[in-house]
């Protein structure tokens, strides 16, 4: 009875206004080392259908002319950087003898959007339970971090709104904790952010066909539909006029139950499922989360990279 009723108090926060990603991810870790997770079949089932449904919610807050108005140069970018980080990534998931499908996902989730990219590809490359949920666990603990001290270090080291808001672009991984982060830096970082991070989101699309193509020798392809839809929503958000307040609510109902399935996840990674898969997978995020953020600071500094 104690576990169902803290259970249900964590969705109940999940969905709260007072809620984020990274403080529902947060307090599914914190249920899930204090109770037993009275639900966990149920849970998984629904975490699944929940994810693919925010994410394809999500696409409607994307405006594809924003994302065109960021310049070729954004584009360029963040084509070098997604290269630059998944190879990086699978080079150290080799290194630390990640499995091969986690470490793709973690690598996945670093070079394009955290969460969404790993709930679009993951079903692609047929992860399993585990592979998911310490996948996007990784990605939103990192996410948490970097929200909370990045912009601590643009200001100690006296970057621009310009910059910081391309850094924050190009290194954080989730566009809710991009946005959080040059909000707090100012307006000129948070336009910049927005559309760079929103051309960096949409690779989710070709690198779920991608995905899609290299699997199609050794597994049964799971064709992503909801990312058709995920586009289908951006381009009605950019195009459609007359619905924009419906859109604008349908994004904020993903960002809610994105939210949620955070939670979700959060509660299944009990500590025995921590200990069966190891820490490799959060070292090798880290690694390369470490690389990723530090030599596009680097070059955005020495100003090889700029708008």
């Amino acid at each position: 009875m104690k576990s169902k009723l803290l259970f249900l108090t964590g969705i109940l926060f999940a969905v709260s206004p007072w809620s984020s990603p990274p403080l529902a991810l947060a307090a599914g870790l914190v249920f899930a080392f204090i109770a037993a997770h009275p639900w966990p079949t149920e849970s998984r089932k629904l975490s699944k259908t929940l994810l693919q449904a925010s994410v394809v919610a999500l696409g409607f807050g994307m405006n594809l002319q924003e994302v065109l108005r960021a310049g070729r140069s954004g584009f360029v970018y963040t084509a070098i950087g997604i290269t630059f980080a998944l190879g990086i990534g699978t080079l150290f998931g080799r290194l630390m003898r990640v499995d091969a499908t986690a470490a793709f996902l973690i690598s996945t989730g670093t070079a394009i959007c955290g969460g969404s990219a790993i709930a679009a590809v993951g079903p692609i490359a047929g992860a399993n339970e585990d592979e998911m949920s310490v996948s996007l666990g990784t990605i939103f603990i990192l996410n948490s971090v970097a929200l909370l001290t990045f912009p601590y270090i643009g200001t100690a080291l006296g970057l621009s709104q310009s910059q910081f808001g391309l850094w924050a672009a190009l290194a954080i991984h989730d566009t809710s904790s991009v946005v959080g982060a040059a909000a707090k830096y100012g307006t000129v970082a948070l336009a910049i952010a927005t559309t760079v991070k929103l051309a960096r989101a949409l690779w989710i699309v070709p690198m779920s066909l991608g995905t899609a193509a290299v699997k199609r020798s050794d597994a049964r392809i799971q064709y992503p539909w909801f990312i058709l839809f995920f586009s289908l929503a951006a381009v009605m958000n950019t195009y459609v006029r007359s619905g924009q307040h419906v859109f604008s609510d349908l994004s904020k109902a993903g960002q809610v139950g994105l939210a949620l399935t955070l939670f979700l996840i959060g509660a299944s990674l009990s500590p025995s499922r921590m200990k069966r898969v190891g820490a490799r997978p959060l070292i090798q995020g880290i690694m390369l989360w470490l690389v990723v953020a530090t030599v596009t600071l680097f070059f955005i500094r020495i100003g090889w990279i700029r708008l």
